[in-house]
């Protein structure tokens, strides 16, 4: 399944379960087959799904990834912050990476309370905002264990390599 493309309009029958996986780079969650990864382009959402992007505190939402949730899934203009339609606003434009950490686990906190909605972080701060993958997806360490947040997979592999150098420093220490 290429990550690029993923037909989000895709179902099946209720299993039952919030966080099954199988191998073929998709998961179910809410009865719903869903990517393992964030596509790299979403155009469209089912009722229950989240397009989550980079924004800035002003909510000016002009370009990249907020452009795109402005114009297919709600965010309002001057609303930098939280859910609006089907996004949720990440400021990013404010300072250093260090500042963009409480609004990531404010976004964590609100997925852990909202199961009922499955979320796609784009790669936040990684586009007009200037940040590098390796700089972000750490923000990201406590959504991994969460069954309704989608990352992209440059998040998650920068997120199991530094889980095997942290696992292997644990070792090596003992």
């Amino acid at each position: 399944m290429n990550a690029d493309h993923f037909d989000l309009e895709r179902s099946v029958p209720s299993q039952g379960t919030n966080d099954s996986y199988n191998n073929a780079g998709v998961r179910i969650y809410n009865s719903v087959v869903r990517p393992d990864y964030t596509p790299d382009a979403i155009s469209s959402l089912k009722a229950d799904e989240v397009f989550v992007f980079g924004s800035n505190l002003q909510g000016h939402h002009g370009g990249g990834a907020a452009r795109a949730a402005r114009l297919l899934f709600g965010a309002i203009w001057g609303q930098g912050v939280g859910l609006q339609g089907q996004s949720y606003a990440i400021p990013t434009m404010q300072g250093g990476v260090e500042t963009i950490k409480p609004y990531v686990d404010q976004f964590i906190g609100f997925a852990k309370e909202h199961a009922e909605l499955f979320f796609y972080v784009t790669r936040i701060g990684c586009g007009i905002a200037g940040f590098k993958d390796s700089d972000v997806a750490h923000l990201f360490r406590n959504a991994v264990e969460l069954a309704n947040i989608c990352l992209p997979k440059s998040f998650v592999d920068i997120l199991k390599d530094s889980a095997e150098v942290d696992i292997y420093h644990a070792v090596v220490e003992e």
